[in-house]
């Protein structure tokens, strides 16, 4: 119940800045619309049925390219980790390659496959990708010796032993970049929209802007925060459901 005060409080506090700062006069209201107006916006996109269309074009296209850059991580982020002499190879070519912004590549994309989902899918698998392999790799080669043997303590194999002892253990680890992950994927996923894309919340702020509809541009980019919201806590749900299944206990209890 806490969690959900701190949620609305800060929400009507943010909503409250935002009107006082609407009804200034510093900005004409056709620059920088109320929340009244960013409502009605939304409100007028979602009696049409095109949000519903713009909200799911951007979360197939974000759930693909997030879930294939989590599993196509982890997996390799357990193996490079799991075998340090390969990794001191592999690991140059990733630090190279990571600072590199996943837009940097849009323009080969478009060439490449055209304007449409694509593009936009390997912005968030690029983006997703990277942090979760990294934190993956440190956090296989941290784990506590303890836990390998008990391993050989019980005479497991080495895919036992990866998948059934290091990967819970480092688990907690890797739920952080999964966190940090979908933050940085569902930013440049609208990026990507914006640039690559005819559908989409961000298609759809491109669109505002080019008819000067900026309560619908508003309106777009508030909702973009709460979609960022509701998968932020997702992935949360999904964490804690595996720390459930694993027993795996938080250092910090988090208060309800």
């Amino acid at each position: 119940m806490k969690k959900v005060k701190a949620y609305v409080i800060s929400f009507a506090v943010l909503l409250a800045a935002w009107q006082l700062l609407a009804m200034s006069g510093l900005f004409p209201s056709s620059l920088f619309p109320s929340p009244v107006q960013a409502a009605q916006a939304l409100i007028r996109r979602a009696a049409s049925g095109a949000l519903i269309l713009d909200i799911g074009a951007s979360m197939y296209r974000f759930l693909l390219g997030y879930i294939l850059a989590v599993v196509s991580a982890v997996l390799l982020g357990l193996l490079l980790g799991w075998f340090p002499k390969a990794w001191n190879y592999v690991n140059p070519i990733v630090q190279f390659l990571r600072p590199i912004s996943p837009v940097a590549w849009l323009p080969f994309i478009v060439l490449w496959v055209g304007i449409g989902d694509i593009p936009a899918i390997v912005i968030v698998f690029i983006a997703a990708f990277f942090p979760v392999l990294l934190t993956t790799v440190t956090a296989v080669g941290s784990i506590d010796p303890v836990y390998l043997k008990i391993s050989d303590n019980f005479g497991l194999g080495k895919v036992q032993t990866l998948f059934g002892i290091v990967f819970p253990a480092a688990f907690p680890q890797i739920a952080n970049a999964l966190h940090i992950a979908v933050g940085t994927a569902w930013i440049f996923l609208v990026v990507g929209e914006m640039a690559g894309s005819q559908s989409g919340l961000g298609y759809l702020i491109v669109d505002a802007r080019n008819n000067l509809q900026t309560d619908m541009l508003m309106a777009a980019i508030v909702m973009i925060g709460i979609l960022g919201i509701v998968l932020d806590l997702l992935i949360r749900c999904a964490q804690e459901h595996a720390e459930k299944i694993w027993g795996i206990q938080r250092k910090e209890a988090e208060e309800d």
